[in-house]
């Protein structure tokens, strides 16, 4: 009895073991039988999706259907694959069109204004110190001749001057080296020989010096630092509003000081603003034409003068000047115009502007794959009407879509394919 206790407790451990075997042969079947049934659905317009139960897709709300092939394998859904752009392809039936190669005359609109040659600007400065005695203008703007009379002024330099050469022609006429000299000083402080010789013949000076005008033209004032404020507020004076003149009988005038700034009046430039996309085809000698917005029915022609070579402080735009030499009273400065440059033909791609997806840095196109339209990135250059020209990324043979805006109806779409492109 005691052997058949001994041999019960010898096998009693090795029938445990055949036990526990048996149930893990057992679950590892049933896992593995449970693994085989499982079934996968996927969505067919976004095969990256996998759900284990019947259901619609997150991300089109198409329903979804069993996936083909199945063999247990679990595919994750990743973070990228859910948030990919939903617009980037696209099933739909609208027209399409193909790129066409043609020339297109090179012409581009541009808005501008009317301003003062500053070429023709001439300044009138004082040769000798003094004071204003007598001032014959009064205000900005008024037209001046060449040779007519602005003010006269008293310097008890200039009244030394003349007593100088009266006394050498009175009490040295035989020095003529010494009259000339005293000539040829009065001459280089502004005096003409006409009134040198009424000097000499008088034998007597004058207290009050005329200043004339060498130039003709419309009259405009300068800073002057006389008067308390006058740097600062003139800054700010534009040419209508130049009223009165700052300068003033009995102000001091300093030799060398400018006094007044003389404009010809029929001599300006067209100030046009350019956009910076149209800037590289810009070039000197283009016809240019020019319409007044306060008269329409009269046109300018011209040319491009000058192209700045740099962007203006706050302005993005490029600064192009057409000279209008010989223009007519009708042209007033601070007239707002519109002008159309023309630059010849250019010969490429063309594609309507509303096929193309401007989105700052990068610009898309829909290509037709199919049924399918994708998002495809290309690179345009000048824009001429409703037209823009594709430089590369497409050839005439593809067919993309006739209108990108419409297949674009979401904000994500181009907050995702921009930062992709980028």
């Amino acid at each position: 009895m005691k052997k058949k206790l001994t041999d019960y407790l010898l096998l009693a451990p090795l029938l445990a073991m055949l036990v526990l075997a048996a149930c893990g042969g057992k679950s590892t079947k049933i896992a593995t039988a449970k693994q085989a049934d499982t079934i996968a659905y996927t969505c067919s317009m976004h095969p990256q999706v996998i759900e284990y139960q019947p259901g619609n897709c997150p991300i089109c709300n198409m329903r979804l259907i069993k996936k083909a092939g199945q063999n247990g394998q679990i595919t994750a859904i990743g973070l990228n694959d859910v948030l990919k752009a939903v617009s980037s392809n696209v099933i739909s039936s609208v027209s399409v069109i193909t790129p066409v190669e043609k020339e297109i005359a090179d012409s581009i609109s541009a808005t501008g204004y009317i301003d003062f040659d500053a070429t023709a600007f001439n300044n009138i400065s004082a040769r000798f110190s003094g004071r204003i005695e007598r001032l014959y203008v009064k205000s900005a703007l008024q037209e001046i001749e060449k040779g007519q009379l602005l003010m006269e002024v008293y310097s008890a330099d200039m009244v030394s001057a003349q007593q100088d050469l009266i006394y050498l022609t009175k009490n040295s006429a035989n020095e003529a080296e010494l009259i000339n000299s005293a000539k040829k000083k009065l001459l280089l402080l502004g005096l003409s020989e006409p009134q040198i010789e009424g000097i000499i013949k008088l034998g007597k000076a004058l207290y009050k010096l005329p200043i004339y005008s060498p130039y003709s033209g419309h009259i405009h004032d300068v800073q002057h630092t006389q008067m308390d404020g006058t740097k600062n507020d003139n800054q700010n004076r534009g040419y209508e509003t130049e009223l009165p003149l700052l300068i003033k009988e009995g102000m001091y005038i300093e030799k060398g000081q400018t006094l007044f700034n003389v404009t010809y009046p029929h001599k300006l430039w067209a100030i046009l603003k350019v956009d910076k996309n149209s800037a590289t085809s810009r070039h000197l000698n283009q016809p240019v034409k020019i319409t007044l917005q306060d008269n329409p029915e009269k046109t300018i022609l011209g040319k491009v003068n000058f192209i700045e070579p740099v962007y203006r402080p706050d302005d993005k735009n490029l600064t192009v000047r057409v000279y209008l030499n010989h223009a007519d009273h009708s042209l007033k400065v601070n007239s707002i115009i519109n002008a159309n440059i023309s630059s010849g033909k250019i010969r490429g791609l063309w594609l309507p502007k509303q096929a193309v997806i401007n989105l700052g840095k990068h610009n898309l196109v829909y290509l037709k794959n199919g049924t399918i339209f994708q998002t495809h990135e290309v690179f345009t250059g000048i824009s001429s009407g409703n037209e823009i020209q594709i430089k590369r990324g497409i050839t005439k043979s593809d067919s993309l879509a006739a209108n990108a805006q419409y297949l674009t109806d979401s904000e994500s779409f181009i907050k995702i394919n921009s930062h992709e492109k980028q």
